[in-house]
C-alpha cells in the first residue's frame, strides 16, 4: 500500500495523456505518468515519490507497438520485459532484458519504466545505445525524433510533461555479433554488481556498462580504447579501463575495486569474443 491517494487516469490518445498532464500541473497534482509502476510503488512506500494523479498510459496504442516497419523495429516503451523477450525480435536486448529482476517482476517492468527509471541499473537502455536507436518523445511542444544518444545521458533528459512513446533500431544493429553478461554477487536475482553489453559492427566493438558508475553509460573514449587493434587484449582492456567515467560506485553491492576487477574480466571476454565474430 501507498501512504498516499492519488487520482488514477488512463487516457486513450498521446494527446489526451499530454493535455491531462498540463491541466493536472496547473491544479498543483504533481502528475505521475504511469506505465509498469513498479517504480511509483517502490519508492511511494519509502517516501521518495509523491503523487495525487497518476496518468496510465498503458492504453495508448502507440506505447504498446512492437512490429518491423521498413528496415527499423519499433519497440513501444509500454510493452514488458517479459513481451520483448518472448518476442525475442531484438537478440541483445532479449538477453540483456531477461536478466531484469525475476520473472515475476519481469511482467510487469516495461520497456520505457526501466530506461527511464530513477534507480541506477536500467540495463533496458544499453542495447538502444549500442545500436543507435532513435526515440519518439512526446510533450506539450509535440512529437520529437532524436537519437538516444543525443538525449540519454545518464538518464533520459525529458522536459517536464514529456514521456517516451517508442524507440526505433535499424535491422542491421539487430543482426550484429553481440555480447552481454550480467555479474552479480549475492543471489540470481539480486541487484547486478555489472552489466555488459558488446556490439560488434562495422568491424568495431561498442560497449555500455551498467553498475559500474550511478548511471548506465557507452562512452566512446572506452571503445576507442577497446579497438586498437594494434595492442595486446590486455592492453586494450587496461586503456579501457583507464578512460572510465567517473565515479565508480563502491557500496553494500560491491567495492569500487571488486567493480573495476570484474569488468576487467568482462571486457576481456567481450574483445576476445567479439573479434572472432564475421559480420
Amino acid at each position: 500500500m501507498l501512504p498516499f491517494d492519488f487520482d488514477y487516469y488512463r487516457p486513450k490518445t498521446l494527446k489526451e495523456a499530454v493535455d491531462l498532464f498540463q491541466y493536472l500541473e496547473q491544479q498543483g497534482k504533481q502528475p505521475f505518468y504511469f506505465n509498469g509502476g513498479t517504480e511509483l510503488l517502490t519508492l511511494g512506500r519509502i517516501d521518495l515519490a509523491y503523487t495525487e494523479a497518476v496518468i496510465d498510459i498503458k492504453g495508448i496504442a502507440e506505447c504498446s507497438v512492437m512490429q518491423v516497419s521498413g528496415d527499423h523495429l519499433l519497440l513501444g516503451s509500454s510493452l514488458t520485459l517479459t513481451t520483448v523477450e518472448e518476442a525475442n525480435l531484438f537478440p541483445l536486448l532479449t538477453k540483456t532484458a531477461s536478466e531484469v529482476a525475476d520473472h515475476t517482476a519481469r511482467g510487469k517492468i516495461t520497456l520505457g519504466g526501466n530506461i527511464c527509471a530513477r534507480i541506477f541499473y536500467r540495463e533496458a537502455v544499453l542495447p538502444f545505445l549500442l545500436a543507435d536507436s532513435r526515440v519518439l518523445i512526446i510533450g506539450a511542444e509535440g512529437k520529437k525524433i532524436i537519437p538516444i544518444n543525443d538525449v540519454f545521458q545518464g538518464q533520459l533528459r525529458l522536459e517536464k510533461g514529456e514521456f517516451l512513446v517508442q524507440l526505433a533500431t535499424e535491422n542491421r544493429y539487430i543482426n550484429a555479433p553481440f555480447f552481454t553478461v550480467k555479474r552479480r554477487q549475492q543471489w540470481d536475482t539480486g541487484y547486478p554488481l555489472i552489466t555488459l553489453a558488446a556490439l560488434k559492427i562495422d568491424q568495431k566493438i561498442r560497449v555500455a556498462i551498467s553498475g559500474l558508475c550511478p548511471f548506465p553509460f557507452r562512452s566512446p573514449f572506452v571503445e576507442d580504447a577497446i579497438n586498437r587493434k594494434d595492442q595486446s587484449f590486455e592492453e586494450r582492456t587496461e586503456g579501457a579501463i583507464a578512460a572510465l567515467p567517473q565515479p565508480i560506485l563502491d557500496d553494500i553491492e560491491g567495492s569500487k575495486e571488486y567493480r573495476i576487477f570484474v569488468l576487467r574480466n568482462l571486457l576481456a571476454d567481450a574483445v576476445e569474443t567479439l573479434d572472432r565474430a564475421v559480420f
